[in-house]
């Protein structure tokens, strides 16, 4: 208990990162809907974040070894403050576009740092505690980001105000912290073709959840707008998802554990697919059933990346797990930098079920890659322990330690 106090800073920095960056998404896409952006410059709006976080992911451990954590954190902060503060200045989707690598760059360092924290100071003994109330807090602040939104005027300078107000506030409990800074575990080389060379498989079980959480998250609330959700309802929407996700992952963890991981990585696209088709479904049925569709959609999709990571990590020995974890999120962040741009072309072409008709496609196609992938080796008889993954920085994999069954 000591020591997880001592991480109080941290948690506490997390909670206003996530209000201060989680929000600027849905209210990017209110916001330009608001301003008469086209579809697919909203789009171009989520693809942005996503490239940012992928330079902050790579660039972030080195800055951190140069210049110390403290000052690494307050640098992202900055940047991120920035992107979002400077949105009212400069309206136009092509500058916002460019202010939105900078918040990407922000949560990626951010989360760098405050995992490179974690990992110095956390023992082995309590990792798996500490871990456990890390996820805690960071759904919680995704959560609570989704529901600010509702509270938040599209187009206005007090909203990105607020946003940048929390974002800077995220640096005073780090910077006035005074646990003593840990050193800094080495980077992991950015080895992608390391996920293909373990599981192909899993390999396109991370892109697929790039690609669905991706458009979800940046372009959901456009088709919330075109379904008649009003600002309030699509914070709700949003947050729906989030929950669905969050409640999914121990009874996903358990079947995972007990059953062959493809064939609850193939049920559950199946299910995802149905899920798409259930949410388009509901969007005539009412306000309840479209939270219902949310929820049930975002547990039956949230869970593939978890999943497969897993399955991934039961064909890799103990020393290829933190490379392995950074290929896997390097794959994440392909199809989460292409998706938004794709599912708002497509909306804005064909309509708002046209975002779940991707999803869809990309579950589908993973169902029929895992049945390909299932005649082609047996499951591993040794395998490791499912764990919740969160997709934050590549410094992640040192955090989770993935036992083999047989070692618990």
């Amino acid at each position: 208990m000591p020591l997880l106090l001592s991480f109080a800073a941290l948690f506490l920095s997390i909670i206003f990162l996530q209000l201060g960056t989680g929000g600027v998404a849905p209210l990017d896409a209110l916001s330009g809907v608001a301003l008469g952006f086209s579809k697919a410059e909203i789009g171009i709006l989520g693809s942005a974040h996503f490239f940012g976080f992928f330079i902050g992911c790579w660039w972030a451990p080195r800055l951190v070894g140069t210049v110390g954590h403290s000052r690494a954190f307050a640098a992202f902060t900055a940047a991120g403050t920035i992107g979002i503060i400077a949105h009212m200045m400069m309206v136009d989707p092509r500058a916002w576009a460019a202010l939105r690598v900078l918040t990407g760059l922000c949560v990626a360092g951010c989360y760098t740092v405050i995992e490179a924290w974690l990992h110095g100071r956390a023992s082995n003994e309590m990792r798996g505690r500490a871990m456990g109330v890390y996820r805690i807090v960071d759904t919680t602040g995704s959560l609570l980001a989704q529901l600010v939104i509702g509270v938040l005027s599209p187009a206005a300078y007090f909203s990105y105000n607020l946003l940048a107000i929390l974002c800077c506030a995220a640096l005073l409990p780090v910077t006035i912290s005074r646990a003593e800074q840990p050193g800094m575990p080495p980077a992991p080389r950015l080895r992608p073709m390391l996920a293909w060379a373990r599981s192909p498989l899993a390999s396109l079980g991370v892109v697929v959840s790039g690609i669905t959480s991706a458009a979800f998250r940046m372009v959901g609330p456009v088709y919330g707008i075109e379904v008649g959700l009003s600002a309030d309802r699509i914070a709700l929407f949003l947050a729906a998802y989030v929950v669905g996700g969050a409640l999914a992952q121990l009874p996903v963890g358990w079947l995972a554990d007990r059953f062959d991981r493809r064939h609850v990585l193939i049920a559950g696209s199946v299910a995802a697919t149905a899920a798409c088709a259930l949410t388009v479904a509901a969007s005539g049925l009412g306000t309840v059933a479209i939270f219902a569709a949310a929820a049930l959609f975002g547990a039956a999709t949230l869970p593939v990346y978890s999943i497969s990571s897993a399955h991934a990590h039961d064909f890799a020995d103990s020393s290829e797990r933190v490379e392995l974890t950074a290929a896997l999120m390097f794959l994440y962040a392909i199809g989460a930098i292409a998706s938004p741009l794709v599912a708002s072309a497509l909306i804005e072409a064909y309509g708002p079920a046209a975002m779940f008709a991707l999803i869809a496609v990309a579950h589908l196609a993973l169902v029929v890659f895992g049945l390909v992938r299932m005649r082609a080796r047996p499951a591993p008889e040794d395998r490791t322990s499912y764990v919740y993954t969160p997709r934050t920085s590549f410094l992640i994999g040192r955090l989770l330690r993935r036992p083999r069954r047989g070692d618990r």
